[in-house]
């Protein structure tokens, strides 16, 4: 499986498919018994999470991914606590630039946004890092279909604004597909398709058969 630059790459699939676990391996959260991760040519397979961050991977992961009882001020400031008071300002009015919305609440508990906020919330707290690879976990999870399109159409100005390499796992797969560049479908932890997300939505019997399109 290989993750292009300037991308998004979506990973879709039926429930336990392995999706998420292929997120948490990648970032070394879980264990991999077969098989490696590499970036640019390197081995990184066994390196622990804060390693993998510090070589520009940042990973939104599903659940627990803000602190409610802090303020978005506060949740930004915990995203990038490695950095120096200077790098920390600088990249918190990156973000806000991203997210504009985020900075009218800037002050206020991270527990009060809409879901929609939490997310935009969430993903600003992975590019505190600059990553050069983001991987985002089921972002769209329980959102109203209007808030799905927002914070998707926002990974599509990740990609076009900051050139990164994004892994999309979703679980509304045609919307998904639909804003990717690129597809894997996974299947009880197998790559069962490989290619353009135009090709895998004309594939009506993979589309039926596993994505339920």
């Amino acid at each position: 499986m290989s993750i292009p630059q300037n991308s998004i790459t979506a990973v879709v699939g039926p429930n336990g498919a392995g999706k998420t676990t292929l997120l948490n391996s990648i970032y070394g959260l879980a264990d991999i018994y077969e098989g490696k991760v590499t970036l640019n040519g390197s081995d990184i397979t066994r390196l622990k999470p804060y390693k993998k961050a510090r070589l520009g991977i940042a990973y939104v992961p599903q659940m627990f991914n803000i602190f409610t009882e802090l303020t978005i001020y506060e949740n930004l400031l915990l995203a990038g606590y490695q950095l120096d008071k200077r790098e920390i300002k600088d990249r918190i009015d990156w973000v806000l630039e991203l997210f504009p919305k985020l900075q009218e609440f800037l002050h206020r508990k991270a527990g009060t946004l809409s879901g929609g906020e939490r997310r935009m919330l969430a993903i600003a707290m992975g590019l505190m890092k600059n990553p050069k690879i983001l991987l985002l976990d089921e972002i769209t999870t329980d959102l109203a279909p209007i808030l799905v399109k927002k914070v998707l159409n926002a990974v599509i100005e990740l990609r076009d604004k900051l050139k990164l390499a994004i892994v999309l796992v979703e679980q509304h797969a045609r919307r998904a597909l639909e804003v990717s560049d690129k597809a894997y479908l996974l299947v009880s932890g197998r790559i069962k398709f490989e290619g353009s997300p135009e090709d895998l939505l004309e594939n009506t019997e993979l589309a039926k058969l596993y994505l339920g399109l």
